[in-house]
């Protein structure tokens, strides 16, 4: 049994699979508004012998709302004094002939796969966008998406970053955020507290919501307040 003061911060297949299944029982139960994650079973890898069953937990057709892009006409004169009138003004005293609204709104989509990495021992965040007509988005295109929390500036995402990989299961490319220091901010996380240091099954348990509720924020998907508060 894995002593926890020596713990690396991973996590074997085994134990990902255990607390995928919790982390989806969980999400469904306690945010029923929003569409659950599911479990898809996989063939499993030829050079591997692990008896366990093979998977990874799939959030798919997550529809993003594209803002309205606002073109200002440039043929349009300001009058300086008005720089200093306040917001609400403003948005009164619009003028429509001066903006002109984009016909390019439109709705794209997301999925997430949470995979495991057997090279990192960590779970690792996979993700597609495209459009409705299903063009793919381009990386810068999806930047554009993230919200502003996934700055480099956020302490809890500064490890993570997106690249290209080819999709373990699925084996089509996917971009993902690369695993690379997940483990050192997982130990950190559990392990660099003064409160004392935690039971092994109470790390196994909490680690794929703790993880998620900080590699979720770079996408936009944040963990339900109520598993937050559900967390024992």
């Amino acid at each position: 049994m894995m002593d926890v003061f020596n713990w690396d911060g991973t996590v074997s297949a085994k134990d990902f699979r255990i607390g995928a299944l919790s982390f989806a029982q969980k999400w469904e139960s306690l945010n029923s508004a929003f569409p659950p994650w599911s479990w898809v079973p996989c063939p499993k890898h030829p050079w591997l012998a692990s008896p366990e069953e093979e998977g990874y937990l799939s959030l798919e057709n997550i529809c993003i709302s594209r803002p309205y892009e606002v073109d200002i006409d440039q043929n349009s004169q300001t009058d300086p004094g008005e720089e200093e009138t306040s917001c609400s003004e403003k948005e009164d005293d619009i003028d429509d002939a001066t903006l002109v609204q984009s016909n390019h709104h439109e709705l794209h989509y997301c999925d997430f796969h949470i995979v495991y990495s057997y090279t990192f021992r960590v779970p690792v965040l996979y993700l597609r966008a495209y459009c409705s007509d299903g063009r793919p988005l381009l990386l810068d295109e999806i930047e554009k998406e993230l919200p502003a929390c996934s700055s480099k500036e956020s302490p809890e995402t500064k490890w993570a970053f997106i690249t290209q990989e080819e999709h373990p299961y699925l084996k089509r490319p996917w971009y993902k955020l690369h695993p690379c220091g997940t483990s050192e901010f997982m130990k950190l996380l559990f392990l660099g507290g003064d409160t004392g240091q935690p039971k092994l099954e109470v790390v196994l348990e909490l680690y794929l919501l703790s993880w998620f509720s900080a590699v979720g924020q770079v996408v936009g998907l944040r963990i339900p307040c109520k598993m937050l508060n559900d967390r024992r």
